[in-house]
């Protein structure tokens, strides 16, 4: 069997996993209401606005900064929402740890990244 054949099957055991499930039927409750929609939308945004601010060695603005802490705010406060943010940080968590067997295997040292 080839690595992409095996890549595939790797795949296919995600899917079945229970974190991506979870992740998929909590993700399909939180966007199917709209007003929760947009709040994770705006949410996502700005936490990807923030990464690239840390990333540049930048702050993000004080204005976006308090806008994503209102829209935590009130996602936190929403069932169906933090469920679906808590099963999408237990998903990214176990897509990391692959992540992390595979680098191992390949010699690449991902320490150095995280200063360990």
């Amino acid at each position: 069997m080839n690595i992409y054949d095996q890549t595939h099957e790797l795949a296919r055991a995600l899917k079945q996993s229970e974190e991506y499930t979870s992740y998929a039927e909590l993700r399909q409750r939180a966007f199917d209401d709209p007003t929760n929609k947009a709040l994770l939308d705006e949410y996502k945004r700005l936490q990807y606005r923030m990464q690239l601010s840390l990333a540049a060695g930048e702050r993000m603005s004080e204005d976006d900064y308090q806008r994503m802490q209102k829209i935590a705010s009130l996602l936190q406060f929403n069932q169906d929402a933090s469920a679906y943010l808590i099963a999408e940080f237990r998903l990214q968590k176990l897509l990391g740890d692959m992540y992390k067997i595979l680098a191992d295997a390949a010699g690449i040292d991902l320490d150095v990244l995280t200063g360990h």
